[in-house]
């Protein structure tokens, strides 16, 4: 069975910084695309950033030049670095991770990320 075990949510201050992990256990193929995605209620699941295996990179519009993401292929694990945090980047973050073969999706169980004085 396979897990996507994510961690590093939380409360954080406008300006303020967090770092999301993500790491892929159980019996998962060969790791080709891995990500991050957000979802506020009442809106659709956004792209935040993804990176391919051969660490190419594509990241939505609003955190452009704000977060970084990077990945551990040997760990199958995936970091969202997040800087310059504003209130509109509330929201619940699900790490995604698509296989090489067959192009399989798995979806973490998501971490809820708060930015508010």
């Amino acid at each position: 069975q396979v897990q996507l075990v994510e961690s590093g949510g939380g409360l954080v201050q406008p300006g303020g910084s967090l770092r999301l992990s993500c790491a892929a256990t159980g019996n998962i193929s060969q790791v080709n695309v891995m990500g991050w995605h957000r979802q506020t209620p009442g809106n659709e699941r956004e792209l935040v950033a993804i990176i391919t295996a051969g660490g190419s990179t594509n990241y939505g519009g609003p955190v452009l030049g704000r977060f970084t993401i990077s990945r551990d292929s040997a760990k199958r694990t995936v970091y969202l670095q997040m800087n310059n945090l504003r209130p509109e980047d509330t929201a619940v973050y699900y790490c995604r991770v698509v296989t090489q073969l067959g192009a399989v999706n798995y979806w973490g169980q998501g971490t809820q990320v708060t930015v508010s004085t």
